[in-house]
């Protein structure tokens, strides 16, 4: 053997063989070195210890009685106790593999990653196509959140055990928890074809096609789940939720309940059905699954939160108030919570308190990513602005921004400048209207970098900065300025088309959301007001409104005009010429409100008394509006007949 080799050689060669325990083949490599050179001592001595690693190999494997009572410990749950002993074990047979198991799994269970990790990861190195210890270690690091790791460890394992089903569910749960959902499905879909009656994908897949909004191939996946496995019940929640979102309240319902006959203490069921239930309008229903919910789950804040709503619905305030405080006293960083308190204590007139809680709004998901962040610090209640510049800055709809604007005359006097930025359709009239400050269009490119002012509020905070001034206002003189040239055009215009008095109607939002529907009304609803003789109508919605006007026409002969060449969403400033140019407008809670109570024309308010809104944050301080309310379960058309009978003057006075 030394022929074509050198001593060192050899002997490296047989060193090798000893460290893989390949002991024959090291011995005769050692003996083919002395039998050319028998007095060296390197390799007698080599030869010598070579019967010491042989016995030290044959005692690599713990004894069985050892291991026995490791496997025990286990079993019964003693995890803490598996490790200590695995500890001591592993030092002295650091070959056998069922203790690094034990070691590796018993880490896992009590949450000690980096020792699982060493455990898995020693497995390897004893067996390196050990499929099992590749699981497990990419199971511990997608436990500890470290994705890409666990992604990688799953590759190498499906490389070398392609039909390793677990491995590829886990990897599509993996990318999908860093948003990766298209790639997710990929992964779930080649799952799939290993086992097509494999649930837990199915399942998986069915989340992954929900949070790309694909909510009918989430449903489908859903439902395959549960023809594999009909006790998936978070199948039967998840496709409730998808009905609920989906508005299908009643088929929501049915899966809810599907899931309540097999666990009759399935708190989060209850409540969404409460939740289906309030939004179909049956509020007092809606009560009873919120209690049967917080019976099962006495710390269910989001039901108490829901219950609130309900109560404020029904009118019974201060019941709202107690469910929303039960609500925040079991969770107290509880965003929507103090948002919905917030409105039932502005509404019971509880201002201050009202207003401290309506901050919480900018912690909540809807109001996030409407902040602005500036190294400028925001203006308190009880900061100076004697010499100072504050920017008011618009976070909310065109409604908003203008019915706040009423508050502008209050503050001009007390900085020295104000600069205000709104929505860019809002700046025409906003810097006509206050000529003492600079109204800009909004702009967030540079916030962070802005020095032209000292301070900073968002309009929706100035009720608050300025509540003690705004309190002792009765009533608001009007504080928007259309160009009287437009307003003299739509005066001419009007004149065209029919006799006076002229009153502009609005019924509704283009915002059609459930939550918001009570506070709107159909046309048809405005039957009393659309039967006073000798008036001529006007139409002030801008979208969805063609049909019911030819309904209107054709069904009762009223006409309701409309100007088709007025862009009323976009050209606010021709809107409020028109609105001024007008007798009496007649609307719901919408845009318009705000604007005709701006420009001062006769505005009668048809409003929803149990409203979030029915407070002094969006209840117009103006001497120009006469608000008529109608509570949850009354019909719009008492409301529109008492708004009626309080212009019928109008017809009187032109004829």
């Amino acid at each position: 053997m030394l022929e074509n080799f050198s001593i060192d050689q050899v002997l490296m060669k047989a060193k090798f063989h000893v460290k893989n325990n390949e002991f024959n083949t090291a011995k005769k490599l050692f003996e083919s070195i002395l039998e050319k050179f028998p007095n060296n001592i390197r390799v007698k001595k080599e030869l010598n210890c070579l019967e010491t690693y042989k016995l030290s190999n044959i005692v690599q494997n713990a004894p069985q009685d050892d291991i026995n009572k490791l496997i025990k410990l286990y079993n019964d749950g003693k995890f803490l106790s598996v490790i200590k002993q695995a500890k001591t074990l592993t030092d002295q047979y650091p070959q056998t593999l069922i203790i690094w198991e034990l070691l590796g799994a018993s880490a896992t269970k009590t949450k000690n990653f980096d020792l699982a990790i060493q455990a898995f990861k020693n497995i390897i190195v004893l067996k390196p196509l050990n499929a099992e210890a590749f699981f497990n270690l990419a199971i511990t690091f997608q436990d500890q959140k470290k994705l890409e790791e666990a992604i990688e460890l799953y590759r190498k394992l499906i490389s070398f055990r392609p039909d390793y089903v677990e491995a590829y569910n886990n990897m599509g749960n993996a990318l999908q928890d860093q948003g990766k959902f298209e790639e997710a499905i990929m992964i779930y879909k080649k799952t799939i074809k290993l086992d097509i009656d494999n649930s837990d994908t199915h399942f998986n897949m069915g989340i992954a096609f929900q949070a790309q909004r694909k909510l009918d191939e989430a449903i489908e996946c859903f439902k395959k789940a549960l023809s594999i496995k009909p006790s998936l019940i978070i199948a039967n929640y998840n496709i409730g939720n998808i009905l609920l979102e989906k508005n299908s309240f009643n088929e929501a319902i049915q899966f809810y309940k599907k899931c309540i006959m097999k666990n009759p203490n399935f708190a989060e069921a209850y409540c969404n059905i409460g939740v289906a239930l309030e939004k179909q309008g049956k509020f007092e229903e809606a009560l009873k699954y919120y209690n049967k919910s917080v019976m099962h789950k006495s710390d269910y804040a989001e039901a108490y939160c829901n219950m609130g709503i309900a109560f404020q619905n029904l009118g019974q305030v201060n019941k709202a108030i107690q469910a929303y405080k039960k609500s925040i006293l079991l969770k107290p960083d509880f965003p929507e919570a103090h948002q919905f308190l917030s409105y039932s204590l502005l509404n019971n007139d509880s201002l201050k308190e009202g207003l401290d809680e309506y901050e919480w709004r900018w912690k909540s998901k809807k109001f996030k990513s409407k902040r602005r962040c500036f190294s400028k610090p925001l203006l308190d209640s009880v900061t100076s602005l004697d010499g100072k510049k504050l920017l008011l800055w618009c976070e909310q709809g065109i409604a908003d921004t203008i019915n706040w604007s009423s508050c502008l005359s209050l503050v001009i006097p007390r900085a020295k400048k104000i600069i205000l930025e709104c929505q860019e359709k809002l700046v025409p009239l906003l810097e006509v209207s206050f000529p003492d400050i600079e109204v800009k269009a909004e702009n967030t490119s540079f916030d962070k970098n802005r020095n032209d002012f000292d301070f900073h509020l968002p309009m929706g905070s100035l009720y608050r900065c300025f509540i003690e001034e705004i309190s002792k206002i009765k009533s608001a003189q009007p504080f928007l300025v259309p160009d009287p040239v437009r307003v003299k055009f739509w005066k001419a215009r009007l004149l065209s088309i029919g006799k006076p008095p002229y009153i502009g109607i609005s019924w509704k939002s283009s915002n059609t959301f459930l939550n918001r529907q009570q506070n709107y009304a159909k046309l048809i609803d405005l039957l009393p007001l659309l039967k006073i003789p000798n008036v001529t109508f006007i139409n002030l919605q801008y979208t969805d409104f063609e049909d019911e006007l030819t309904k209107i026409h054709d069904e009762i002969g009223v006409t309701v005009h409309n100007f088709s060449d007025l862009d009323h969403y976009n050209n606010i400033n021709d809107v409020a010429a028109l609105i001024k140019a007008l007798d009496v407008v007649v609307t719901t809670k919408v845009t318009l409100l705000s604007i005709s109570a701006g420009v001062g024309t006769s505005t009668k308010l048809a409003s929803w008394r149990e409203s979030t809104w029915n407070n002094i944050l969006w209840n117009p301080l103006s001497m120009s509006v006469d608000k008529f309310e109608r509570n949850t379960f009354e019909p719009w058309e008492n409301t529109f007949s008492l708004i009626a009978n309080d212009i019928s003057y109008l017809q009187q006075r032109y004829n």
